[in-house]
């Protein structure tokens, strides 16, 4: 009997070992990841910046900067200028292919140029990995003088689906390890009426975090992991306003990339999924953020 408790004691010591190694080991892998990615991200959008300075001097145009890089989504960008300029089109193909082929990140984008004023496409091209699927179009015009946005989209390269899967992966095991072997161990230390932490109570409305979802009149609605990110800093200050840069900082910290309109773009989806309940809403505090009020 003794010889099997420390059969038993010394299988557990082993378990939490080997659970703890995999922890780290995943954890050093994704903070590792994380860094050549923000760092490869970073020098794209030095190489973006490059494209429209090139573009500036091509138009004749040596004193007007070229505007902070604006980040749309996660795989797309938006170069603005300060000024108006003129571009050849076969000029913008080979500045923005010569300057991207320096991205270990890009295989394959799409590039349209877009007016300012109605955000009309004026020009575009697609470039591929596979040079027989390039589409570049209007060869050897030029553009007339004016006011132009140019967006960039990457397509998500395979490298960084790996990576992610590296990590969900090991992620993964590790909680089908634990869920296997500590699972009694859980229900033994288990609390009579203990809470989940991330359930909260917004008037009659209850909020999920871990599941991402909210409980309206007993219907449930999903949400996306952001939306749910940015609910949840607003639900722990109810009807106090919350700073739009502290969203932006804490949902996306882009590290002086403009995240734009992406956070006003999910607030109002959020609004919406919060209809069915008129006693909570999102409302603007102009020049301020945000503030979740909660009518009890």
């Amino acid at each position: 009997m003794v010889d099997s408790r420390k059969l038993l004691s010394g299988r557990r010591k082993y378990l939490w070992g080997s659970l703890i190694l995999l922890f780290i080991c995943v954890i050093c892998a994704a903070f590792s990841m994380t860094g050549n990615d923000k760092f490869d991200i970073s020098r794209r959008e030095v190489l973006l910046r490059k494209i429209g300075d090139e573009l500036l001097l091509q138009s004749g145009d040596r004193t007007s900067r070229v505007l902070p890089v604006e980040k749309i989504s996660e795989n797309e960008y938006r170069i603005r200028f300060e000024n108006d300029l003129t571009f050849q089109t076969d000029s913008l193909v080979n500045t923005t292919g010569r300057l991207l082929a320096k991205d270990p990140l890009t295989r394959d984008y799409v590039v349209n140029v877009l007016n300012c004023g109605n955000a009309s496409v004026a020009y575009g091209f697609a470039i591929s990995g596979n040079k027989k699927d390039d589409i570049v179009a209007c060869s050897g015009r030029k553009q007339p003088r004016a006011c132009y946005m140019i967006n960039i989209k990457f397509k998500p390269t395979g490298m960084n689906t790996a990576k992610k899967g590296y990590i969900l992966g090991g992620l993964s095991f590790l909680a089908f390890v634990g869920f296997i072997f500590l699972r009694p161990v859980k229900s033994r230390r288990a609390v009579p009426g203990d809470q989940n932490n991330s359930m909260l109570t917004l008037g009659s409305v209850l909020f999920d975090a871990e599941r991402r979802q909210l409980t309206i009149n007993g219907d449930t609605v999903d949400l996306t992991g952001t939306e749910t990110r940015i609910l949840r800093i607003l639900a722990l200050s109810p009807n106090e306003t919350i700073d739009r840069s502290r969203l932006q900082k804490e949902i996306w910290e882009d590290e002086g990339v403009i995240v734009g309109r992406s956070l006003d773009m999910f607030i109002s989806k959020l609004r919406k999924k919060m209809e069915p309940d008129p006693d909570i809403n999102i409302v603007v505090i102009r020049g301020k953020g945000y503030k979740l009020e909660v009518n009890s």
